[in-house]
């Protein structure tokens, strides 16, 4: 006669870790990405706070202080912030940044979404993508070094405004046309950068939306409103952020436009990285590393407040497709 034994039943964990993880509602495979998270994340994490966190908290330190960059720093407080608003070419760098920043950046996004419209019904889009891209590669010197030849007094774009009959041609590189020179080629180099992107994002979009709209009776322009701006939008708002960061950093176009070996740009081109380079390497006076830093931290401030303010306003809910 056999007997049979039932065998009690075996638990791999042990009770207390059961219970516990029961009571956390974490699984095995969540835990192990918990576990892994920060050994991953530690080394990103110590050079980001090296290589930014600790500069800007210098610099920080720095704005409070009056410093030529050799000798003793004398402490000056918040009196720094309060002398750089007062300064008028700070106040007028300060609007330029800000001209540049809305002003360019509308006129890039509207040609980017024009352009898109066009290339996605485009055969050819390939090609022409890279055409529109190819502006971005060039340095910026090279655009300063083209635009004192082509529009010099002499220049050939006046050369041929004369023979079309134009007999007092512009004044490209005058005082008053800076700006719109600079504005003129960001929006040239930037607007077939941001169109390769937002083209990026489109070609992940699924053709079948597009038939379904045709066979609707939806035009190119009402395609794009309601199938590509929406599918798109992430990525549209992650250019908007780029933008906004890159078009502060604006430097060698205004230094090389209006510029010479022996004075800077006039006042009046000036933006805040302008700004804080002539305050930090003035010519003929004292180094001011004072209100350098400080006009750096106002622009840093200003980058993150609308920064944070067109995440608010640019965040949509995900669509899946």
């Amino acid at each position: 006669m056999a007997t049979t034994i039932d065998n009690p039943p075996r638990t791999d964990a042990a009770p207390g870790r059961s219970e516990r993880a029961a009571r956390s509602g974490v699984g095995p495979l969540e835990r192990q990405r918990r576990r892994v998270f920060w050994p991953f994340t530690a080394p990103a994490l110590i050079v980001y706070a090296v290589l930014f966190v600790a500069p800007v908290g210098y610099a920080l330190w720095t704005s409070l202080y009056t410093w030529d960059g050799m000798g003793e720093m004398e402490w000056r407080g918040p009196r720094n912030y309060l002398l750089l608003f007062q300064d008028p070419r700070f106040r007028t760098s300060l609007f330029n940044t800000l001209e540049l920043m809305v002003v360019g950046g509308t006129i890039t996004f509207v040609l980017s979404f024009a352009l898109t419209l066009v290339l996605r019904e485009m055969r050819a889009r390939l090609f022409a993508r890279s055409v529109l891209f190819f502006p971005s590669l060039v340095n910026g010197m090279v655009f300063g070094i083209a635009a004192g030849f082509l529009f010099s007094p002499t220049g050939p774009v006046n050369q041929a405004l004369k023979l079309l009959g134009v007999t007092t041609p512009p004044k490209w590189l005058s005082t008053d046309n800076l700006l719109p020179m600079v504005l003129g080629t960001l929006v040239w180099t930037a607007t077939g950068y941001y169109t390769s992107i937002i083209m990026a994002a489109v070609d992940q979009i699924p053709d079948y939306l597009y038939e379904a709209a045709e066979l609707d009776g939806a035009g190119a322009f009402q395609r794009f409103r309601h199938i590509t701006l929406p599918c798109a939008w992430d990525v549209i708002a992650v250019c908007a952020v780029l933008w906004t960061v890159s078009s502060v950093k604006i430097f060698e176009l205004i230094l090389l436009y209006g510029g010479s070996t022996n004075a800077y740009p006039p006042v009046s081109s000036w933006n805040t990285a302008v700004y804080v380079y002539a305050e930090a390497f003035p010519q003929g006076t004292v180094p001011r590393l004072g209100t350098a830093t400080a006009a750096a931290i106002v622009s840093l401030a200003m980058v993150t407040l609308i920064t944070v303010v067109l995440r608010r306003l640019l965040r949509r809910e995900p669509i899946e497709y």
